[in-house]
C-alpha cells in the first residue's frame, strides 16, 4: 500500500510540466485551494499584443483620388452617374454640348488640310530638287512651311484629345464625318463616384469640376497617435479598425507633432477594400505590435503587484510558484505578459488575492 502511495505521488510530480526557478514559493494543500476557491488554467502564448487605441480616420490615398472636369465650357445636357455608383474607366459620365469643341473640329479640319496640301508641294519639290529643276533654297522654304503646318495639325489633334476626343472619331472626322457640338465625359479609373457637382441644363466652364470619383481598392487610415507613445510604433505594426474585422499595417509615422492636440500622424494602409470602412468615416483603431519574445496573456485577476513589480502564481507539487513577469500590454480585463515561462505552465487565474495574502503571511491557514 505504501509503495502504491508512493507511485501515485511521483506520477503527480512527474505531470506537473517543468518549471523556470520561481522567486517565492506559496505552500498550499489541495483543500485549501479547494477552499479559497483558486482556479487554475494553462498559459495562453500570444505572438500580438495590444499597444494603445486612438481615434483615426479613413481617407483617400491622394493618387486615388480624381477630378472629373469639362475640357471644354458648354452647357450640360446629360448625367449618367450618381453619388455612390460604381464606374468603369472610359465610361461616359456625361454629356456636354459645346459650340468650343465646334470650333476645335473646324480648327483640326483646316489644319488637316493645310497639312496635306503642303505635303503634296514638299513631295513635289523634293522629286524637283533631285531633279536639278529648283534651288535647294525654294526647297529649304518649302520644308519649313510643311514642318509649320505638321505642327499646327498636330495641335490641334492633340487639343480635341485633351477635350475627350478619341483618335477613332479624329480618323473619323478628318474622313468627312459631320461635326458634332456634343463633349462625352469619360471616367478616368475603375472606381465610385463620391461627389457630383454638375447639375443638368447649367452651364460650365472649361476645368469645372462635374464629378469626384475614386479608386477604393486601397484606402489609408489616419492616426493621431499621443506624441508620448510614438516610440512605442514601428512601421510594420498592425492597426485593428473597431467593430470591424479590418486589418491595416503602418506604414508612416510623422515628424511632427499637432500643436492644438499634441499628437503625431500616423498612417497605415488597408490594402483590401471592405465594406465595412468608408472614406471620411471616423474610427476607433488599437494599434498591435507583433512580439519575438515569448508573451502570454492573462487575467488581470492572475497578477499580483509588489514593490512596483508583477508576479504570477504557476502551480506546482507544493502550491504555487511566484514568478515575476513584465506586463507589456492591457486589454480591458486581460493583461500581456513576459517572463521566464515555457508556456505549459498551470497558472492561477482566480484567487490571485488569498495567494498574495498567504506570500505575505497574511492569510489563513484553513
Amino acid at each position: 500500500m505504501k509503495l502504491n502511495l508512493f507511485l501515485l505521488s511521483l506520477l503527480n510530480l512527474v505531470m506537473l510540466p517543468v518549471q523556470a526557478a520561481s522567486e517565492y514559493q506559496v505552500n498550499i494543500t489541495e483543500a485549501q485551494i479547494a477552499n479559497l476557491a483558486i482556479a487554475t488554467n494553462q498559459l495562453q502564448a500570444v505572438t500580438q499584443v495590444p499597444l494603445l487605441s486612438a481615434p483615426g480616420m479613413v481617407i483617400v490615398p491622394p493618387n486615388q483620388d480624381y477630378s472629373v472636369s469639362a475640357a471644354l465650357a458648354g452647357l450640360v445636357s446629360k448625367l449618367n452617374v450618381a453619388v455612390g455608383d460604381h464606374i468603369q474607366q472610359g465610361q461616359v459620365l456625361a454629356l456636354i454640348d459645346s459650340p468650343d469643341l465646334l470650333a476645335l473640329q473646324r480648327q483640326y479640319l483646316q489644319t488637316a488640310s493645310d497639312l496635306q496640301l503642303t505635303g503634296a508641294i514638299y513631295r513635289r519639290d523634293q522629286q524637283l530638287l533631285a531633279e536639278g529643276v529648283i534651288a535647294n533654297s525654294r526647297f529649304e522654304q518649302t520644308r519649313n512651311q510643311y514642318n509649320l503646318a505638321k505642327t499646327a495639325a498636330n495641335e490641334s489633334a492633340q487639343l480635341l484629345r485633351i477635350a475627350g476626343i478619341s483618335d477613332k472619331t479624329l480618323k473619323q472626322l478628318a474622313s468627312g464625318r459631320g461635326l458634332g457640338s456634343q463633349l462625352a465625359v469619360h471616367s478616368p479609373i475603375n472606381g465610385v463616384v463620391l461627389e457630383k457637382t454638375a447639375t443638368v441644363g447649367t452651364r460650365v466652364n472649361a476645368q469645372a469640376p462635374l464629378y469626384r470619383v475614386v479608386n477604393i481598392d486601397t484606402l489609408w487610415l489616419e492616426i493621431n497617435v499621443p506624441q508620448e507613445r510614438i516610440g512605442d510604433i514601428k512601421v510594420g505594426d498592425r492597426v485593428k479598425i473597431g467593430n470591424t474585422s479590418v486589418v491595416a499595417e503602418i506604414t508612416l509615422l510623422g515628424h511632427s507633432v499637432d500643436p492644438r492636440n499634441q499628437t503625431i500622424l500616423t498612417r497605415a494602409v488597408i490594402n483590401s477594400a471592405s465594406s465595412q470602412v468608408r472614406p471620411g468615416q471616423s474610427v476607433n483603431t488599437q494599434i498591435i505590435k507583433t512580439v519575438t519574445r515569448p508573451t502570454f496573456k492573462v487575467p488581470n485577476e492572475a497578477i499580483a503587484q509588489r514593490e512596483g513589480r508583477f508576479f504570477i502564481f504557476v502551480r506546482n507539487a507544493e502550491g504555487f510558484g511566484v514568478y515575476p513577469v513584465e506586463v507589456i500590454g492591457k486589454q480591458n480585463t486581460e493583461s500581456f505578459v513576459s517572463g521566464d515561462l515555457t508556456g505549459k505552465e498551470m497558472i492561477a487565474i482566480r484567487g490571485g488575492v488569498a495567494l498574495k495574502a498567504k506570500w505575505l503571511g497574511l492569510g489563513s491557514e484553513e
